[in-house]
Protein backbone atom coordinates (compact mmCIF):
# COMPACT_ATOMS: atom_id res chain seq x y z
CA UNK A 1 0.00 0.00 0.00
CA UNK A 2 2.55 2.20 0.83
CA UNK A 3 4.42 1.79 -2.61
CA UNK A 4 1.05 2.75 -4.21
CA UNK A 5 0.49 5.89 -2.28
CA UNK A 6 4.27 6.85 -3.50
CA UNK A 7 3.57 6.42 -6.69
CA UNK A 8 0.55 8.50 -6.97
CA UNK A 9 2.50 11.05 -5.17
CA UNK A 10 5.08 11.00 -7.45
CA UNK A 11 2.51 11.47 -10.37
CA UNK A 12 0.70 14.41 -8.73
CA UNK A 13 4.01 16.18 -7.97
CA UNK A 14 5.02 15.84 -11.86
CA UNK A 15 1.79 17.42 -13.08
CA UNK A 16 1.67 20.31 -10.48
CA UNK A 17 5.73 20.65 -9.74
CA UNK A 18 7.19 19.85 -6.63
CA UNK A 19 4.85 20.29 -4.15
CA UNK A 20 6.09 22.49 -1.66
CA UNK A 21 3.23 23.79 0.37
CA UNK A 22 -0.22 22.84 1.49
CA UNK A 23 -3.03 25.76 0.77
CA UNK A 24 -5.85 25.67 3.32
CA UNK A 25 -8.64 28.33 3.72
CA UNK A 26 -12.33 28.45 4.02
CA UNK A 27 -15.14 28.95 1.21
CA UNK A 28 -18.41 30.78 2.61
CA UNK A 29 -20.90 33.35 2.53
CA UNK A 30 -19.95 36.62 2.55
CA UNK A 31 -23.10 37.97 3.19
CA UNK A 32 -22.03 41.79 3.13
CA UNK A 33 -19.74 41.48 0.30
CA UNK A 34 -16.37 42.69 2.21
CA UNK A 35 -13.76 40.20 1.25
CA UNK A 36 -13.55 38.77 4.37
CA UNK A 37 -14.91 36.14 6.74
CA UNK A 38 -17.03 37.98 9.65
CA UNK A 39 -18.58 35.81 12.76
CA UNK A 40 -21.30 35.49 11.65
CA UNK A 41 -20.96 34.42 8.27
CA UNK A 42 -20.69 30.80 7.85
CA UNK A 43 -18.38 28.16 5.79
CA UNK A 44 -20.29 26.62 2.70
CA UNK A 45 -19.99 22.66 2.32
CA UNK A 46 -19.34 20.74 -0.54
CA UNK A 47 -18.01 23.35 -2.45
CA UNK A 48 -15.44 22.12 -5.11
CA UNK A 49 -11.97 23.99 -4.76
CA UNK A 50 -9.02 23.33 -7.10
CA UNK A 51 -5.37 23.34 -7.69
CA UNK A 52 -5.51 23.03 -11.38
CA UNK A 53 -5.36 19.14 -11.23
CA UNK A 54 -6.38 17.82 -7.69
CA UNK A 55 -10.34 19.06 -6.88
CA UNK A 56 -11.55 18.64 -2.92
CA UNK A 57 -14.87 19.14 -1.84
CA UNK A 58 -14.91 21.77 1.55
CA UNK A 59 -16.11 19.78 4.82
CA UNK A 60 -18.98 20.51 6.76
CA UNK A 61 -17.71 24.30 8.06
CA UNK A 62 -16.51 25.44 4.58
CA UNK A 63 -12.43 23.96 4.72
CA UNK A 64 -10.43 22.67 2.53
CA UNK A 65 -6.73 21.80 2.45
CA UNK A 66 -4.72 20.93 -0.94
CA UNK A 67 -0.89 20.74 -1.74
CA UNK A 68 0.49 23.52 -4.18
CA UNK A 69 4.09 23.82 -5.98
CA UNK A 70 5.75 27.38 -6.79
CA UNK A 71 3.94 27.81 -9.83
CA UNK A 72 0.00 27.19 -8.40
CA UNK A 73 -3.52 28.57 -8.82
CA UNK A 74 -5.89 27.87 -6.49
CA UNK A 75 -9.68 28.43 -7.40
CA UNK A 76 -12.98 27.66 -6.14
CA UNK A 77 -15.23 25.78 -8.56
CA UNK A 78 -18.61 28.46 -8.06
CA UNK A 79 -21.81 26.34 -7.15
CA UNK A 80 -25.02 27.16 -8.29
CA UNK A 81 -26.81 29.38 -5.70
CA UNK A 82 -23.79 32.08 -5.29
CA UNK A 83 -22.07 34.37 -7.47
CA UNK A 84 -18.29 34.74 -7.02
CA UNK A 85 -16.95 38.94 -6.69
CA UNK A 86 -16.09 40.97 -9.51
CA UNK A 87 -13.60 43.54 -10.12
CA UNK A 88 -13.59 46.63 -11.15
CA UNK A 89 -13.79 45.43 -14.85
CA UNK A 90 -16.46 42.71 -14.13
CA UNK A 91 -13.92 39.68 -14.44
CA UNK A 92 -14.66 37.27 -12.23
CA UNK A 93 -12.17 36.66 -8.71
CA UNK A 94 -12.43 33.32 -8.06
CA UNK A 95 -8.65 32.03 -7.67
CA UNK A 96 -5.40 33.01 -5.93
CA UNK A 97 -1.74 32.78 -7.55
CA UNK A 98 1.09 31.42 -5.77
CA UNK A 99 3.68 32.61 -7.77
CA UNK A 100 6.63 33.26 -5.01
CA UNK A 101 9.00 33.98 -7.46
CA UNK A 102 6.71 35.41 -10.04
CA UNK A 103 6.32 34.19 -13.78
CA UNK A 104 9.44 33.52 -15.83
CA UNK A 105 11.06 36.93 -17.68
CA UNK A 106 9.30 36.96 -21.16
CA UNK A 107 8.79 40.21 -23.65
CA UNK A 108 5.43 40.44 -22.06
CA UNK A 109 5.14 40.79 -18.71
CA UNK A 110 3.51 37.75 -16.72
CA UNK A 111 2.82 37.27 -12.49
CA UNK A 112 4.82 39.69 -10.12
CA UNK A 113 6.09 37.65 -7.37
CA UNK A 114 3.72 36.73 -5.03
CA UNK A 115 5.63 35.78 -1.58
CA UNK A 116 4.79 33.07 1.18
CA UNK A 117 1.90 31.39 0.65
CA UNK A 118 -0.74 32.71 2.95
CA UNK A 119 -1.72 30.94 5.96
CA UNK A 120 -5.51 31.18 4.45
CA UNK A 121 -6.74 31.42 1.46
CA UNK A 122 -10.45 32.27 1.56
CA UNK A 123 -13.06 32.45 -1.47
CA UNK A 124 -16.16 34.81 -0.19
CA UNK A 125 -19.20 34.04 -2.16
CA UNK A 126 -22.33 35.29 -2.42
CA UNK A 127 -25.79 33.77 -2.18
CA UNK A 128 -28.27 34.71 -5.07
CA UNK A 129 -31.19 33.77 -6.30
CA UNK A 130 -30.06 31.70 -9.70
CA UNK A 131 -32.74 30.10 -11.86
CA UNK A 132 -31.84 27.16 -13.91
CA UNK A 133 -32.88 29.52 -16.53
CA UNK A 134 -31.00 31.95 -17.84
CA UNK A 135 -29.02 33.26 -20.68
CA UNK A 136 -24.78 33.48 -21.37
CA UNK A 137 -23.27 35.78 -24.39
CA UNK A 138 -20.60 34.53 -26.30
CA UNK A 139 -17.94 36.11 -27.83
CA UNK A 140 -15.42 34.38 -31.00
CA UNK A 141 -12.40 36.17 -31.38
CA UNK A 142 -12.26 39.78 -30.63
CA UNK A 143 -8.45 40.03 -31.80
CA UNK A 144 -7.13 43.81 -32.32
CA UNK A 145 -4.02 43.74 -33.64
CA UNK A 146 -4.01 47.29 -32.99
CA UNK A 147 -5.75 49.86 -30.46
CA UNK A 148 -7.74 50.83 -34.05
CA UNK A 149 -9.04 47.67 -34.40
CA UNK A 150 -9.90 47.21 -30.19
CA UNK A 151 -11.92 50.69 -31.14
CA UNK A 152 -13.52 48.59 -34.38
CA UNK A 153 -14.48 46.03 -31.71
CA UNK A 154 -15.60 48.78 -28.78
CA UNK A 155 -17.74 50.26 -31.58
CA UNK A 156 -18.63 47.68 -33.35
CA UNK A 157 -19.76 44.99 -31.11
CA UNK A 158 -19.46 46.42 -27.61
CA UNK A 159 -21.65 49.34 -28.25
CA UNK A 160 -24.51 47.35 -29.00
CA UNK A 161 -24.93 45.60 -26.00
CA UNK A 162 -23.70 48.07 -23.65
CA UNK A 163 -26.48 47.62 -20.48
CA UNK A 164 -27.91 44.06 -21.74
CA UNK A 165 -30.63 43.01 -19.85
CA UNK A 166 -31.40 39.34 -18.32
CA UNK A 167 -27.69 37.69 -19.25
CA UNK A 168 -26.00 36.33 -16.42
CA UNK A 169 -22.54 36.05 -17.57
CA UNK A 170 -20.12 36.39 -20.99
CA UNK A 171 -17.35 34.44 -22.57
CA UNK A 172 -15.02 34.98 -25.05
CA UNK A 173 -13.87 31.68 -27.16
CA UNK A 174 -9.44 33.29 -27.15
CA UNK A 175 -7.55 35.16 -29.32
CA UNK A 176 -8.74 38.02 -27.07
CA UNK A 177 -5.81 40.11 -29.06
CA UNK A 178 -3.81 39.91 -31.70
CA UNK A 179 -0.47 38.84 -30.41
CA UNK A 180 0.30 41.78 -29.09
CA UNK A 181 -0.24 41.45 -25.43
CA UNK A 182 -0.12 44.90 -24.08
CA UNK A 183 -3.64 44.87 -25.92
CA UNK A 184 -5.11 42.79 -22.65
CA UNK A 185 -5.78 45.77 -20.90
CA UNK A 186 -7.59 47.43 -23.79
CA UNK A 187 -9.84 44.51 -24.49
CA UNK A 188 -10.73 44.76 -21.09
CA UNK A 189 -11.72 47.66 -21.04
CA UNK A 190 -13.38 47.57 -23.72
CA UNK A 191 -15.72 44.54 -22.75
CA UNK A 192 -16.28 45.63 -19.33
CA UNK A 193 -18.77 47.97 -20.81
CA UNK A 194 -21.41 45.27 -21.66
CA UNK A 195 -21.76 45.55 -17.85
CA UNK A 196 -21.74 41.78 -16.91
CA UNK A 197 -19.03 39.69 -15.13
CA UNK A 198 -16.73 38.03 -18.17
CA UNK A 199 -15.06 34.74 -18.74
CA UNK A 200 -12.25 34.37 -21.02
CA UNK A 201 -10.61 31.53 -22.96
CA UNK A 202 -6.61 31.61 -23.79
CA UNK A 203 -6.42 31.52 -27.82
CA UNK A 204 -3.24 31.20 -29.93
CA UNK A 205 -2.64 34.48 -29.98
CA UNK A 206 -2.76 35.34 -26.56
CA UNK A 207 0.82 33.36 -25.79
CA UNK A 208 3.99 34.16 -24.24
CA UNK A 209 5.60 32.91 -27.75
CA UNK A 210 9.27 33.31 -26.31
CA UNK A 211 8.85 30.45 -24.25
CA UNK A 212 10.18 26.98 -24.46
CA UNK A 213 7.53 25.42 -22.43
CA UNK A 214 3.66 24.97 -22.71
CA UNK A 215 2.80 25.32 -19.11
CA UNK A 216 4.27 28.55 -19.20
CA UNK A 217 2.93 29.99 -22.12
CA UNK A 218 0.06 31.79 -20.86
CA UNK A 219 1.67 33.62 -17.95
CA UNK A 220 0.97 36.90 -19.17
CA UNK A 221 -3.14 35.44 -19.04
CA UNK A 222 -2.78 34.56 -16.08
CA UNK A 223 -1.65 37.77 -15.15
CA UNK A 224 -4.65 39.73 -15.98
CA UNK A 225 -7.26 36.74 -15.92
CA UNK A 226 -5.90 33.87 -13.62
CA UNK A 227 -6.19 30.30 -14.66
CA UNK A 228 -6.42 28.77 -18.15
CA UNK A 229 -8.23 26.14 -17.20
CA UNK A 230 -11.41 26.21 -14.42
CA UNK A 231 -14.95 25.62 -14.14
CA UNK A 232 -18.19 27.08 -12.89
CA UNK A 233 -22.18 25.94 -12.18
CA UNK A 234 -24.76 28.02 -13.09
CA UNK A 235 -28.12 26.27 -12.20
CA UNK A 236 -28.06 22.54 -13.91
CA UNK A 237 -25.23 23.69 -16.23
CA UNK A 238 -21.35 22.93 -15.32
CA UNK A 239 -19.24 24.89 -17.26
CA UNK A 240 -15.39 23.78 -17.80
CA UNK A 241 -12.77 26.18 -19.31
CA UNK A 242 -9.96 24.86 -21.25
CA UNK A 243 -6.76 26.24 -22.55
CA UNK A 244 -6.17 24.09 -26.00
CA UNK A 245 -3.48 25.13 -27.33
CA UNK A 246 -0.46 23.41 -27.05
CA UNK A 247 2.70 25.89 -27.72
CA UNK A 248 5.53 24.74 -28.72
CA UNK A 249 3.79 22.05 -30.43
CA UNK A 250 5.10 18.80 -28.38
CA UNK A 251 5.53 17.10 -32.53
CA UNK A 252 8.57 19.22 -33.87
CA UNK A 253 9.03 22.48 -31.57
CA UNK A 254 7.78 24.62 -34.09
CA UNK A 255 4.37 27.05 -33.98
CA UNK A 256 1.22 25.24 -32.14
CA UNK A 257 -1.10 22.17 -32.03
CA UNK A 258 -4.44 21.77 -30.54
CA UNK A 259 -5.10 19.54 -27.86
CA UNK A 260 -3.56 18.78 -23.81
CA UNK A 261 -1.25 18.38 -21.71
CA UNK A 262 -2.02 15.57 -18.84
CA UNK A 263 -2.71 17.61 -16.02
CA UNK A 264 -5.57 19.37 -17.98
CA UNK A 265 -7.11 15.98 -18.37
CA UNK A 266 -7.13 15.05 -15.18
CA UNK A 267 -8.12 17.99 -14.25
CA UNK A 268 -11.27 17.27 -16.13
CA UNK A 269 -11.28 14.11 -14.44
CA UNK A 270 -11.23 14.80 -10.64
CA UNK A 271 -13.42 18.19 -11.52
CA UNK A 272 -16.57 15.70 -12.84
CA UNK A 273 -16.48 12.97 -9.89
CA UNK A 274 -18.54 16.36 -8.30
CA UNK A 275 -20.90 16.91 -11.38
CA UNK A 276 -24.30 15.30 -10.99
CA UNK A 277 -24.88 13.09 -14.15
CA UNK A 278 -28.14 14.65 -15.42
CA UNK A 279 -26.14 18.30 -15.31
CA UNK A 280 -25.31 19.74 -19.07
CA UNK A 281 -21.89 19.91 -19.52
CA UNK A 282 -20.58 23.32 -21.96
CA UNK A 283 -17.01 22.65 -22.59
CA UNK A 284 -15.19 25.70 -24.21
CA UNK A 285 -11.76 26.00 -25.48
CA UNK A 286 -10.46 27.91 -28.50
CA UNK A 287 -9.21 25.54 -30.85
CA UNK A 288 -12.28 23.44 -32.65
CA UNK A 289 -12.21 19.48 -32.08
CA UNK A 290 -14.19 19.26 -35.71
CA UNK A 291 -11.32 21.36 -37.69
CA UNK A 292 -11.30 19.01 -40.96
CA UNK A 293 -8.36 20.69 -43.07
CA UNK A 294 -4.92 19.65 -41.87
CA UNK A 295 -4.42 18.42 -38.57
CA UNK A 296 -4.94 21.38 -36.02
CA UNK A 297 -6.10 18.72 -33.35
CA UNK A 298 -4.68 16.00 -31.69
CA UNK A 299 -7.51 13.18 -32.44
CA UNK A 300 -6.32 10.83 -29.29
CA UNK A 301 -6.98 13.87 -26.79
CA UNK A 302 -10.20 14.57 -28.28
CA UNK A 303 -10.90 10.75 -28.42
CA UNK A 304 -9.40 11.12 -24.08
CA UNK A 305 -11.90 13.81 -23.19
CA UNK A 306 -14.64 12.33 -24.78
CA UNK A 307 -13.99 9.30 -22.89
CA UNK A 308 -14.13 11.37 -19.50
CA UNK A 309 -17.60 12.65 -20.55
CA UNK A 310 -19.21 8.76 -21.52
CA UNK A 311 -21.61 9.28 -18.71
CA UNK A 312 -22.35 12.54 -19.31
CA UNK A 313 -25.87 12.13 -21.83
CA UNK A 314 -26.34 15.90 -22.19
CA UNK A 315 -23.26 18.04 -23.43
CA UNK A 316 -22.09 20.60 -25.69
CA UNK A 317 -18.47 22.50 -26.45
CA UNK A 318 -17.71 25.68 -28.01
CA UNK A 319 -14.89 27.27 -29.86
CA UNK A 320 -13.69 29.67 -32.16
CA UNK A 321 -10.71 30.45 -33.97
CA UNK A 322 -11.33 29.92 -37.59
CA UNK A 323 -13.62 32.77 -38.18
CA UNK A 324 -16.25 31.05 -40.07
CA UNK A 325 -19.13 29.64 -38.17
CA UNK A 326 -20.05 25.55 -37.91
CA UNK A 327 -22.46 23.44 -36.47
CA UNK A 328 -20.39 19.99 -36.17
CA UNK A 329 -22.01 15.92 -34.44
CA UNK A 330 -19.84 13.28 -33.10
CA UNK A 331 -21.27 9.86 -32.86
CA UNK A 332 -20.49 6.79 -31.89
CA UNK A 333 -18.25 5.85 -35.49
CA UNK A 334 -16.67 9.43 -34.24
CA UNK A 335 -15.58 8.19 -30.91
CA UNK A 336 -18.21 9.42 -29.13
CA UNK A 337 -20.30 7.29 -26.41
CA UNK A 338 -23.47 8.36 -26.16
CA UNK A 339 -26.54 7.77 -28.54
CA UNK A 340 -27.33 11.10 -28.71
CA UNK A 341 -24.51 12.79 -30.95
CA UNK A 342 -22.58 15.59 -28.82
CA UNK A 343 -22.98 18.98 -30.36
CA UNK A 344 -19.38 20.89 -31.24
CA UNK A 345 -20.47 24.86 -31.70
CA UNK A 346 -17.68 26.69 -33.44
CA UNK A 347 -18.79 30.25 -33.27
CA UNK A 348 -18.76 33.07 -35.76
CA UNK A 349 -16.26 35.92 -34.37
CA UNK A 350 -16.66 39.58 -33.41
CA UNK A 351 -13.90 40.26 -35.48
CA UNK A 352 -15.92 38.72 -38.33
CA UNK A 353 -12.68 38.42 -41.41
CA UNK A 354 -10.24 40.05 -38.79
CA UNK A 355 -11.90 43.60 -39.14
CA UNK A 356 -11.73 43.68 -43.40
CA UNK A 357 -14.22 44.71 -46.14
CA UNK A 358 -16.16 47.97 -46.44
CA UNK A 359 -16.65 50.32 -43.73
CA UNK A 360 -19.76 50.82 -42.26
CA UNK A 361 -21.57 54.44 -41.28
CA UNK A 362 -19.74 54.26 -38.27
CA UNK A 363 -16.45 53.65 -39.72
CA UNK A 364 -16.24 50.14 -38.61
CA UNK A 365 -15.14 47.51 -40.93
CA UNK A 366 -18.66 45.03 -42.17
CA UNK A 367 -16.34 42.27 -41.84
CA UNK A 368 -18.29 39.44 -43.54
CA UNK A 369 -16.37 35.99 -42.95
CA UNK A 370 -15.41 34.08 -45.55
CA UNK A 371 -18.10 31.39 -45.23
CA UNK A 372 -20.76 34.40 -45.36
CA UNK A 373 -21.28 34.52 -41.74
CA UNK A 374 -21.92 37.78 -41.01
CA UNK A 375 -19.74 38.81 -38.05
CA UNK A 376 -21.68 39.10 -34.56
CA UNK A 377 -21.77 36.88 -31.21
CA UNK A 378 -24.27 34.10 -29.74
CA UNK A 379 -26.51 33.63 -27.21
CA UNK A 380 -26.73 30.52 -24.86
CA UNK A 381 -30.17 30.33 -23.56
CA UNK A 382 -30.64 27.56 -20.74
CA UNK A 383 -33.43 25.76 -19.77
CA UNK A 384 -32.15 23.18 -16.98
CA UNK A 385 -29.91 20.64 -18.94
CA UNK A 386 -31.26 21.84 -22.22
CA UNK A 387 -30.06 24.80 -24.54
CA UNK A 388 -30.99 26.74 -27.39
CA UNK A 389 -28.43 29.12 -29.58
CA UNK A 390 -29.40 32.20 -31.13
CA UNK A 391 -26.39 34.44 -33.03
CA UNK A 392 -27.39 37.20 -33.61
CA UNK A 393 -25.70 39.42 -36.61
CA UNK A 394 -23.58 42.52 -35.16
CA UNK A 395 -25.67 45.84 -36.30
CA UNK A 396 -28.80 43.94 -37.68
CA UNK A 397 -32.00 42.72 -36.39
CA UNK A 398 -32.53 39.07 -34.26
CA UNK A 399 -34.64 37.90 -37.18
CA UNK A 400 -31.71 38.43 -39.54
CA UNK A 401 -30.53 34.34 -39.95
CA UNK A 402 -30.31 33.87 -43.62
CA UNK A 403 -28.93 35.61 -46.84
CA UNK A 404 -30.73 35.26 -50.13
CA UNK A 405 -28.54 35.37 -52.87
CA UNK A 406 -30.81 35.52 -56.37
CA UNK A 407 -30.28 36.74 -59.83
CA UNK A 408 -31.85 39.81 -60.81
CA UNK A 409 -33.87 39.39 -64.02
CA UNK A 410 -34.51 36.27 -66.17
CA UNK A 411 -35.48 35.98 -69.42
CA UNK A 412 -39.13 34.30 -69.49
CA UNK A 413 -39.60 30.87 -70.77
CA UNK A 414 -35.77 30.27 -70.55
CA UNK A 415 -33.69 27.54 -68.88
CA UNK A 416 -31.12 28.88 -66.94
CA UNK A 417 -28.01 27.96 -65.03
CA UNK A 418 -28.99 30.82 -62.38
CA UNK A 419 -29.78 29.12 -59.32
CA UNK A 420 -31.09 30.56 -55.84
CA UNK A 421 -28.89 30.50 -53.06
CA UNK A 422 -29.84 30.69 -48.92
CA UNK A 423 -26.94 31.15 -46.73
CA UNK A 424 -28.95 30.02 -43.10
CA UNK A 425 -25.90 30.87 -41.26
CA UNK A 426 -26.78 28.60 -38.13
CA UNK A 427 -27.47 25.73 -40.24
CA UNK A 428 -25.74 22.46 -40.58
CA UNK A 429 -26.62 19.41 -43.25
CA UNK A 430 -28.97 18.07 -41.01
CA UNK A 431 -31.61 21.08 -41.33
CA UNK A 432 -34.12 21.34 -44.21
CA UNK A 433 -34.78 24.64 -46.10
CA UNK A 434 -38.25 25.82 -48.45
CA UNK A 435 -39.00 27.91 -50.62
CA UNK A 436 -41.68 28.93 -52.51
CA UNK A 437 -42.80 31.44 -55.39
CA UNK A 438 -45.21 34.09 -55.21
CA UNK A 439 -47.18 31.93 -52.28
CA UNK A 440 -47.25 29.05 -54.05
CA UNK A 441 -46.67 25.40 -52.92
CA UNK A 442 -43.25 25.24 -50.70
CA UNK A 443 -40.66 23.38 -52.15
CA UNK A 444 -37.27 21.78 -50.63
CA UNK A 445 -34.12 23.22 -51.58
CA UNK A 446 -30.58 21.31 -52.13
CA UNK A 447 -28.15 21.04 -49.11
CA UNK A 448 -24.73 22.24 -50.83
CA UNK A 449 -20.73 22.62 -50.01
CA UNK A 450 -19.70 25.92 -52.04
CA UNK A 451 -18.35 29.25 -51.96
CA UNK A 452 -21.41 31.48 -50.96
CA UNK A 453 -21.82 33.68 -54.07
CA UNK A 454 -22.76 36.67 -52.03
CA UNK A 455 -19.85 36.77 -50.03
CA UNK A 456 -17.93 36.37 -53.64
CA UNK A 457 -19.74 39.51 -55.17
CA UNK A 458 -18.45 41.77 -52.21
CA UNK A 459 -14.96 40.31 -52.47
CA UNK A 460 -14.44 40.79 -56.21
CA UNK A 461 -16.05 44.49 -55.92
CA UNK A 462 -12.66 45.34 -54.50
CA UNK A 463 -10.74 43.50 -58.09
CA UNK A 464 -13.39 45.38 -60.30
CA UNK A 465 -13.42 49.04 -58.50
CA UNK A 466 -11.36 51.47 -60.69
CA UNK A 467 -11.19 54.03 -57.68
CA UNK A 468 -9.44 53.17 -54.02
CA UNK A 469 -12.19 52.31 -51.55
CA UNK A 470 -11.98 52.69 -48.06
CA UNK A 471 -11.34 49.19 -45.63
CA UNK A 472 -9.63 46.47 -46.67
CA UNK A 473 -10.28 43.37 -48.52
CA UNK A 474 -11.45 40.21 -47.01
CA UNK A 475 -10.15 36.78 -47.32
CA UNK A 476 -10.51 34.37 -49.96
CA UNK A 477 -14.04 32.61 -49.72
CA UNK A 478 -14.50 29.23 -48.44
CA UNK A 479 -16.24 26.74 -48.66
CA UNK A 480 -19.62 27.44 -46.62
CA UNK A 481 -21.05 24.25 -44.43
CA UNK A 482 -23.87 26.06 -43.97
CA UNK A 483 -25.46 27.19 -47.90
CA UNK A 484 -28.53 25.64 -50.12
CA UNK A 485 -29.54 25.75 -53.25
CA UNK A 486 -32.82 25.69 -56.25
CA UNK A 487 -33.74 26.25 -59.65
CA UNK A 488 -36.00 29.55 -60.20
CA UNK A 489 -38.88 29.05 -62.20
CA UNK A 490 -39.14 31.27 -65.83
CA UNK A 491 -42.29 30.00 -67.17
CA UNK A 492 -43.94 33.11 -64.86
CA UNK A 493 -45.58 36.00 -66.07
CA UNK A 494 -43.39 39.31 -66.78
CA UNK A 495 -42.71 40.69 -63.93
CA UNK A 496 -42.20 40.94 -60.25
CA UNK A 497 -41.71 37.54 -58.51
CA UNK A 498 -42.20 36.96 -54.19
CA UNK A 499 -39.19 34.59 -53.38
CA UNK A 500 -39.68 33.06 -49.56
CA UNK A 501 -37.66 30.92 -47.62
CA UNK A 502 -38.31 29.31 -44.37
CA UNK A 503 -36.63 27.08 -41.88
CA UNK A 504 -37.39 25.56 -38.84
CA UNK A 505 -33.99 24.91 -36.43
CA UNK A 506 -33.33 22.08 -33.96
CA UNK A 507 -34.66 24.14 -31.50
CA UNK A 508 -38.33 24.09 -32.85
CA UNK A 509 -37.96 27.75 -33.85
CA UNK A 510 -38.98 28.69 -37.44
CA UNK A 511 -37.01 31.67 -39.47
CA UNK A 512 -37.98 33.20 -42.74
CA UNK A 513 -36.72 35.61 -45.41
CA UNK A 514 -37.70 37.04 -48.42
CA UNK A 515 -36.54 38.24 -51.76
CA UNK A 516 -37.64 39.05 -55.35
CA UNK A 517 -36.32 38.22 -59.09
CA UNK A 518 -37.92 39.84 -62.41
CA UNK A 519 -39.15 37.68 -65.23
CA UNK A 520 -38.43 39.54 -68.63
CA UNK A 521 -39.12 38.76 -72.21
Amino acid sequence: MKKVLFTLGVCLFGMLGVAQDTAKGVVYQDINKNGKQDRREKGIENVAVTNGVEVVLTDKNGKYSLPVSDDAIISVIKPSGYQVPVDANNLPQFFYIHKPNGSPKTKFKGVAPTGKLPRKINFGLFPIEESERFTSLIFGDPQPYTEEEVAFFAEGIVKELEGVENVSFGLSLGDLVGDNLDLFNPYILATKRVGIPWYNVLGNHDLNFDVKEDKYSDETFEAHFGPANYAYNVGKVHFIVLDDVLYPDPRDGKGYWGGFRDDQLAFVKNDLKYVPKDHLIVLAFHIPISEPKGDPFNDAHRQRLFDLLKDYPNTLSLSAHTHIQRQDFFDKSMGWHQDKPHHHYNVGTTSGDWYSGKLNKDGVPISTMRDGTPKGYAFIHFDGNQYRIAYKVAGNSDDYQMEIFAPKVLKKDKRTRSRLYVNYFMGSENDKLYYRIDGGDWKKMHYTREQDPAYEVGLYEWETSTTLMEGRRGSNAMESTHLWKAKLPTKLNEGTHKIEVKVTDRYGKTHTATSSYKILK
